[in-house]
């Protein structure tokens, strides 16, 4: 429901315009001055506020000023009998939404209205938009507080109020798309655009006119000219990811938008100035590929300002856990279905497996254990056959070249311990028959191996 105020010295004018906008859609509060309209607004909610230009004590124009400066979102439309250019153009430059004429018609204002209340949902909605993707992208809310991730909330903290180009470094899947984000939401930019470039996708000539746009017949295909993403990203940040496979031509660009903050549209000789923001990112040996003469060391000294490494998961398996009940959350509203646990045992075998694809591939297989989940818990049976069969299969990287072959062989028997106290549910006496020994010698080998307390020797679990 709508709150619309309406102010006007005359009774009778306040009258009709009530009768006309009056629905059990909308809410209508009256004020026969600019005066009695502040106390109003200060006090209760008004999306919409109709209001005579001549009135005693304080005027519409004032009055357009003054809420202006209590609220920007509250819609002003001016109402007037002296209706003049001049006075619509400096009613709009104080920021009215409209204005009408009197005499006019019941239609005339129900319309403007109407445009006017659709305008404030609008107004409310993006307010709302920018409120989450601000909670959404704070890096106090990224998942994880592994003592390898405080180094990178420490750096977004101190780098994004700046205007400083920042490098994002990591293995792919590991997030750096995410810190970016928090960058940007989180910096004096936040309320302009953030624009996105996957710089491995497009091929080089695609790659120029999307960065830079292009003039109509520049080249074949080029009906029209195109606006490029650093035009775009005017006022805002641009993300440049996959940075390290533009070729060199780009490269040279790119070097001339960071040290002179213009460039052309591809086909045009106009310079075109653009205050933006560069965030980068790769996962690729940026320094090897200097070397190799593949990218430019005076573009990388401009990218690398302040350089963020974002660990791979393997380096913050304590962050597991959590993020795959974060990701569970997600998915299994997504799903309609109501999973709320994750089996000790998916647990363990998601603790030991390696992840080479980072948080992206965890993520992917939380989602695919929920579509396949038939009950409130994700079991290992729900997980990708990589991560279910990792230990069977990874056993064999225990048997490294420069170990000796005692180191070999004990390392060889508490990967196979490990795997039949697994299969027995950790129970002693049964993991002692799939090996084919007595539970003394296995409580022996689990002590030597540092698998077993010595509190925990006599304990055997319920079978």
């Amino acid at each position: 429901m709508s709150t619309i105020l309406l102010v006007d010295d005359k009774n009778s004018m306040r009258k009709v315009l009530r009768q006309t906008l009056e629905s059990d859609q909308k809410t209508i509060l009256e004020a026969e001055d600019g005066e009695k309209a502040l106390e109003i607004i200060k006090t209760k909610h008004v999306d919409v506020v109709m209001t005579d230009i001549k009135m005693p004590r304080l005027d519409g124009m004032t009055l357009l000023k003054m809420i202006k400066e209590l609220d920007t979102e509250i819609v002003v439309i001016i109402m007037t009998a002296y209706g003049t250019i001049e006075t619509a153009v400096e009613a709009m430059k104080l920021g009215a939404y409209d204005y009408i004429t009197k005499p006019f018609s019941t239609e005339q204002v129900k319309l403007t209205v109407e445009k006017a209340i659709e305008r404030q949902k609008l107004l409310y909605e993006n307010k709302y938009l920018r409120e989450k993707l601000n909670d959404q992208y704070n890096y106090k809310r990224i998942v994880g507080n592994s003592p390898a991730m405080q180094p990178v909330y420490e750096l977004i903290e101190k780098v994004a109020p700046t205007d400083t180009a920042v490098l994002i470094r990591g293995e792919s899947g590991t997030g750096k798309e995410l810190v970016a984000h928090a960058i940007h939401f989180n910096s004096r930019r936040k309320e302009k655009p953030f624009i996105k470039v996957n710089c491995a996708v497009l091929a080089e000539g695609v790659l120029e006119s999307e960065l830079f746009g292009h003039e109509k017949g520049s080249f074949t295909g080029a009906a029209g000219k195109r606006i490029g993403r650093f035009e775009l990203a005017n006022g805002g940040s641009i993300f440049l990811d996959e940075i390290g496979d533009i070729s060199l031509a780009t490269q040279v660009k790119l070097l001339r938008v960071l040290q002179e903050k213009e460039f052309e549209r591809v086909g045009g000789t106009e310079s075109i100035r653009s205050d933006v923001r560069v965030i980068a990112a790769t996962n690729k040996n940026l320094e090897e590929a200097i070397k190799k003469g593949q990218f430019r060391e005076d573009l990388f000294f401009r990218l690398n300002v302040v350089p963020i490494h974002v660990p791979p998961l393997r380096e913050r398996r304590e962050d597991m856990e959590r993020l795959a009940m974060h990701f569970l959350n997600r998915y299994s509203l997504e799903a309609n279905k109501k999973i709320a646990k994750i089996d000790k045992k998916a647990i363990d075998l998601m603790a030991r497996y390696n992840w080479p694809g980072n948080v992206r591939e965890l993520e992917n297989a939380i989602q695919r254990a929920v579509v396949l989940a038939d009950t409130d818990t994700i079991y290992p049976s729900n997980l990708p056959l990589d991560i279910q069969t990792f230990q069977k299969d990874e056993y064999l990287h225990v048997l490294k070249e420069d170990a000796s072959l005692t180191e070999k062989v004990e390392n060889y028997e508490k990967e196979l311990i490990l795997k039949a106290m697994e299969k027995a549910d950790h129970v002693q006496t049964k993991a002692a028959k799939l090996l084919d020994i007595n539970r003394t010698a296995l409580i022996y080998k689990l002590k030597k191996y540092g698998l077993l307390s010595e509190a925990a020797e006599g304990a055997e679990p319920a079978e």
